[in-house]
């Protein structure tokens, strides 16, 4: 069964994540690990919306692949959205450890504009779900 209200309240919290990114953009001020943290969480609040919204059960989990898959092995199209994969490490990882800086710095804007996509992916999926 659908769950529109669970669905809704978690799509409300990932904008939440979304609008502390876009105040994140000054990396001097805000270390990769706290913008990577957030790009997570925005991330994963988002995919299990769009698990409510399709009226499935999706585990206590934080990683963004097998959510992903979950949606996948249930009809979902994610292939637009398979990239945002890259962000799993953040949801523990890096939420203990230091953001190693011989990686590629994380480019805010395009993330921004990633998370950005899918979020209006799944309001979509819950206007067309509550009718409007």
């Amino acid at each position: 069964m659908k769950d529109i209200k669970q669905a809704s309240s978690l799509l409300t919290m990932a904008y939440k994540d979304f609008t502390a990114l876009k105040h994140m953009l000054d990396e001097e001020d805000f270390a990769e690990e706290i913008f990577g943290f957030h790009i997570q969480q925005a991330i994963e609040k988002s995919l299990k919306a769009w698990l409510a919204l399709k009226g499935i059960l999706y585990p206590k989990i934080h990683n963004i692949n097998l959510l992903l898959q979950l949606l996948k092995q249930n009809g979902a199209h994610i292939d637009s959205f398979t990239e945002l994969i890259e962000y799993n490490s953040f949801a523990v990882q890096f939420r203990y450890e230091e953001f190693d800086l011989t990686d590629a710095p994380i480019d805010r804007r395009e993330s921004i504009r990633q998370v950005g996509e899918l979020l209006k992916h799944v309001r979509q999926l819950l206007d067309i779900t509550q009718g409007g």
